[in-house]
């Protein structure tokens, strides 16, 4: 009989330990909740998705793992010797994924110092498109042939950015030839005019329009000019659009690649009846 109510009495033991566990956990996790809840409502809206969805990840995690840590008290076991051994566990794991943590640590200083945000054309590593994603481990960008590329933090980190969109005006460059019969000076006045004329192009610095060289069929111009990053694509596929029809107006030609030929000797042949009948070239001086 002893030893049956001892067993009872250990098993009610053990039942509310578990008890008391699963009362910390539930309490924990309706913590978490109600903290994502309460950052949601104050800070969604104030910061930026990028900042602000992996900061609600880091502290909604972190309140389930203190949670867990702590449901573990009533069986006895020490958070500073949980601590402790998962403080040694972390430096064998830290060896075998140096690579992860590296990635870990360059999402932070991303994620502080900014130098791409989601939505922005970029240029890393000769991967060119859009930023869709900024994780603590990698970053996702989307071509512009719509292709998904993942980078890892630590590769963002430390390739150089180019950023289409991080500065006030980006320049906008068109090259064309025209005729060597054609006026430089008409050509050069209306190509400044349709930049002008145009809603995007900024009046300062002002556009301006110049010859690049003298190519074998044409003299080749160069315009140029500044637009917001926002609309520098748009710009230059309509000024490219509207170049020929502004240059015909202005009675300026556009060439096509040609090569002249010149003889400077005319030299006459004769032509004679062969044996079967059909015309043949003999030279001036006879065979």
């Amino acid at each position: 009989m002893a030893e049956a109510a001892g067993l009872v009495d250990r098993l009610g033991l053990e039942a509310s330990k578990v008890l008391q566990a699963a009362a910390i956990l539930a309490v924990g996790v309706a913590a978490a909740l109600l903290v994502r809840s309460l950052m949601r409502r104050s800070l969604q809206q104030r910061l930026p998705t990028h900042i602000y969805k992996p900061l609600e990840n880091m502290v909604f995690f972190s309140l389930l793992l203190v949670a867990g840590v702590t449901a573990l008290t009533p069986f006895g076991v020490s958070p500073s010797g949980l601590l402790l051994a998962g403080g040694f566990a972390g430096i064998v794991v830290g060896f075998a994924s140096q690579q992860t943590v590296s990635n870990l640590i360059s999402g932070v200083f991303l994620l502080v110092e900014q130098p791409l945000r989601v939505g922005d054309p970029v240029t890393i590593k000769g991967v060119s498109g859009v930023v869709v994603d900024i994780s603590i481990l990698s970053t996702r960008i989307r071509t512009w042939d719509g292709y998904i590329v993942r980078i890892p933090n630590s590769v963002v980190f430390n390739e150089a950015i180019t950023n289409y969109v991080r500065t006030r005006a980006r320049r906008v460059e068109i090259s064309v030839g025209i005729s060597y019969g054609s006026s430089i000076d008409k050509a050069i006045e209306a190509v400044k005019r349709l930049m002008e004329e145009h809603p995007f192009c900024l009046v300062n610095p002002a556009p301006e329009a110049f010859v690049e060289e003298y190519g074998d069929s044409a003299v080749v111009l160069k315009a140029r000019c500044w637009a917001p990053p926002q609309v520098w694509f748009r710009t230059k596929t309509e000024l490219q659009t509207r170049l020929k029809t502004t240059l015909e107006q202005a009675g300026v030609e556009i060439p096509f690649p040609q090569l002249d030929l010149h003889i400077r000797d005319s030299v006459p042949l004769k032509v004679e009846l062969g044996a079967s009948g059909g015309p043949g070239l003999t030279s001036p001086r006879g065979s």
